[in-house]
């Protein structure tokens, strides 16, 4: 037998022997699949949804075990590794089984329609242009802008934003007023009208107050070893430091004072400030400073306060969401949830639209964002996403503020991976957002690793600005990044165009 006979026995031996394996990780999958499919019965109301809930079901179920085993020996067959399998998932597998049988020498093959490999990211795009508007050529990925106060005074600065590549805009209802916000929408709606388009409007209710809400010295700056106390509240007229030495500071909501537990994490302003809780007392909690900028910090009114590790277990929907809540419905064509974590945060928002909108179809609702801020809420994600597309146009937002807060900064970069991943199977758009080009948008100047971060989000639908003086040469930059890497990349899968740069080789 020659060399090239003994070669290909091989190749067939180890085909079937792949194809032995992943069938076995194929009726696995299918049966969890099923399972979940069947516990989510009842909250998929829009059939159009039902598609995207199974093959979100099939990527949780794929996605439980370890794939790697299975890649590389697939990839010297020639076949698909399985790395991007996320918008088209049994397909993926059927297709790699029908080629191992081909090889192996097992008789025919039945490979799925080509059809089924183009029917997951065409609603995808369909349901990104949905959210945030369409557009003829590149980028792909959408910008969405989050306007300042300056924008209710004229229709200029909008101007500029879409003339510069904004394709959509939102409003923080935690600031500015009701007039404010209504004048903002009015200059939108005039200029796309005028321009020929569509630019929705994204409106974010506040959500629950997690702040510092008072302090007693808070011009004093804090150092790593020193302490501070959290205070039911400061006795009246103190805001000066008191005679213990201690800065006081009182909490916006409860629910953070009681979760303060020995040995808890608590970080002020994006973590800035970190400390760690040292001693519990119905009259004070006592945190020792762990980490600070070399110039010490300072605890401030207003500055949010997150308690990594924590679960939080705060309603999304509060009182104060409620008239901010009736303007969204008006004027909205998205509604930013801010923390919201559970099932019956998203069953809390329903009954309020339901009992403000009597009768009406929920396809007619605005979309709804979900705001991805804390551990609980990742942790939740896949049936949040259900729960909400199953009833109403839905995306996600990466909050990457505080999600980086609450779950480390080490694990930022590869949590947003997998929300990336996870949304693509459940072919649901994903916001990329806090922090995109800052240093360009607030300073005139972006950093390296800002334009890299601003490269990479083009695997998102839609990418975020926050406010800040040089907005509008931020979205002309985020533009021209977008659509160079649109040359290059689409999600996970890279475009081999020419290299032009090296033609001569």
């Amino acid at each position: 037998m020659s060399l090239a006979e003994v070669e290909a026995r091989e190749r067939r031996a180890q085909a079937r022997g792949l194809y032995r394996a992943l069938e076995v990780l194929r009726a696995d999958m299918a049966r969890r699949a099923a399972a979940t499919m069947e516990h989510w019965d009842g909250l998929i109301l829009r059939p159009e949804f039902v598609a995207s809930a199974r093959n979100l079901a099939d990527y949780l179920a794929l996605r439980r075990g370890d794939l790697v085993p299975f890649q590389a020996p697939l990839a010297s067959l020639g076949l698909s590794s399985l790395g991007r399998a996320e918008s088209h998932v049994r397909a993926s597998i059927d297709a790699v089984l029908a080629s191992l049988a081909l090889i192996g020498g097992e008789g025919e093959a039945e490979y799925p329609p080509v059809e089924v490999f183009a029917a997951g990211p065409a609603r995808l795009a369909a349901r990104r242009d949905h959210l945030f508007g369409a557009r003829r050529g590149n980028p792909q990925t959408r910008i969405m802008v989050t306007l300042p106060t300056a924008a209710a005074d004229g229709p200029e600065l909008i101007a500029q934003l879409l003339a510069a590549g904004a394709d959509c805009l939102r409003i923080n209802c935690a600031h500015d007023t009701p007039e404010e916000w209504a004048a903002m929408i009015g200059h939108a709606r005039r200029l796309g009208a005028e321009m020929g388009r569509r630019v929705p409007v994204q409106i974010d209710l506040p959500g629950p107050k997690l702040r510092i809400k008072a302090v007693s010295g808070e011009e004093e700056r804090l150092h790593v070893g020193e302490s501070f106390e959290i205070v039911p509240a400061l006795p009246r007229g103190k805001k000066k430091l008191r005679k213990s030495g201690r800065v006081q500071a009182v909490l916006s909501h409860p629910a953070q004072h009681a979760a303060l537990t020995e040995g808890a994490a608590i970080w002020i302003n994006d973590g800035r400030l970190r400390a760690r809780v040292t001693d519990v007392s119905p009259e004070r909690v006592i945190c020792e400073v762990i980490s600070t900028p070399g110039k010490g910090a300072r605890i401030r009114p207003e500055k949010g306060v997150n308690l990594p590790g924590t679960d939080l277990r705060v309603p999304a929907l509060t009182e104060d969401d409620m008239a901010p809540l009736d303007f969204a419905l008006r004027h909205a064509d998205i509604i930013g949830y801010s923390f919201v974590q559970t099932g019956a945060d998203l069953r809390a928002l329903f009954a309020a639209i339901e009992e403000r909108l009597p009768g009406r179809n929920p396809q007619d609702w605005p979309a709804l964002m979900l705001k991805i801020e804390t551990p609980l809420a990742l942790r939740n994600l896949p049936a949040l996403i259900v729960e909400a597309g199953g009833r109403m146009p839905v995306g996600v937002m990466i909050a990457r503020g505080d999600l980086a807060v609450e779950i480390g900064f080490e694990r930022l970069t590869e949590i947003q991976e997998e929300i990336l991943w996870l949304c693509e199977a459940a072919e649901v758009p994903v916001v990329w957002a806090t922090q995109v080009l800052e240093g360009l948008v607030k300073d005139g100047q972006a950093s390296r690793a800002e334009m890299t971060d601003a490269a990479m989000s083009q695997r998102a639908e839609c990418v975020m600005l926050n406010k800040g003086p040089h907005l509008a040469e931020g979205v002309e930059v985020l533009h021209d990044v977008l659509t160079r890497m649109d040359r290059h990349s689409n999600k996970k899968s890279p475009r081999l165009g020419a290299l032009g740069l090296w033609h001569d080789f």
